[in-house]
């Protein structure tokens, strides 16, 4: 069974894992616009389309990729065949031990507006520097003195194994949706190879993603959208706690939500919490 992945040191690593739990396994590295840096189309459109090609037209079986990196919308014919158990969602700011020791003007970077907009939100008087790159890439930029500190997602360090390089861990920020979540595509219609990817399947990541994708769904958001999503599964209910806000920081709305009642169904939670946010004005503070 081949199973597709992208050729970055963190989307191997992480189809490894999954490739390890499927016997007969082997990974297919398969180069995404994104990887080549072209930006047409959909943004996250760019790192998911030649995986997909791949999947459609039998070249593999199953790919592998981080949920947060999948559209709202899969393409046609392609399901969420599993969602292994989730990784720390959160993000963490490396070079400092927390926002609030950073100096007044200090450079913080993060290519995120999600993450730009809640740290302006915290401090407005740092400055928000792009930083773009694989996760390498970034921590050099850091360790050559070009910012005084940046923001990573937590599990990209843990599945690199480069802990160490974490600092405060940012439980204030809302992640991103699917963030430390691995989400495995097939075919719609492939039944041998969903039931191979059914024993990766967590059940309970299954349903915060599910939740998580439906708000940004409701929110028509995408890469460039300063949104954040994060569900959590608690004695069978789901809560759900969304954020939206301006890049700068000067306007944000957040909601928690419990999906209990006609809301107990994941999706129909994310649903809701997406038209409260937009009843409370969020396409204006999306700037729409």
């Amino acid at each position: 069974m081949k199973l597709g992945t992208r050729g970055s040191a963190l989307a191997l690593a992480q189809a490894a894992t999954v490739a390890q739990a499927i016997p007969g396994a082997q990974l297919e590295t398969i180069i995404s616009s994104g990887d080549r840096g072209r930006e047409a189309g959909d943004d996250k459109e760019r790192w998911v389309r030649e995986l997909d090609e791949a999947l459609l037209d039998g070249r593999i079986e199953l790919a592998v990729h981080s949920a947060k990196d999948l559209p709202a919308r899969l393409t046609e014919g392609l399901v969420i065949a599993a969602t292994a158990t989730r990784a720390d969602p959160f993000d963490v700011l490396c070079g400092a031990e927390s926002i609030e020791a950073l100096p007044p003007g200090a450079r913080v970077g993060t290519n995120s507006l999600r993450r730009a907009a809640q740290l302006m939100a915290i401090r407005d008087d740092i400055e928000i520097c792009e930083l773009h790159g694989n996760i390498d890439t970034r921590l050099d930029a850091l360790a050559e003195g070009r910012f005084d500190a940046i923001v990573l997602a937590l599990a990209g360090l843990q599945r690199l194994q480069r802990t160490d390089e974490a600092g405060a861990r940012l439980d204030q920020l809302v992640p991103a949706a699917g963030q430390g979540t691995l989400a495995i595509t097939a075919r719609s219609g492939d039944s041998s190879s969903i039931e191979a990817a059914a024993g990766l399947n967590d059940e309970a990541t299954g349903q915060c993603l599910t939740a998580e994708r439906a708000l940004v769904e409701s929110l028509d958001s995408d890469c460039h959208t300063p949104v954040g999503a994060y569900a959590t599964l608690d004695d069978g209910t789901v809560t759900l706690e969304a954020f939206v806000g301006r890049p700068d920081g000067s306007v944000w709305l957040r909601d928690r939500l419990a999906g209990v009642g006609e809301f107990a169904d994941p999706s129909a939670l994310g649903h809701e919490v997406g038209r409260r946010m937009l009843a409370a004005g969020a396409a204006g503070v999306l700037g729409r």
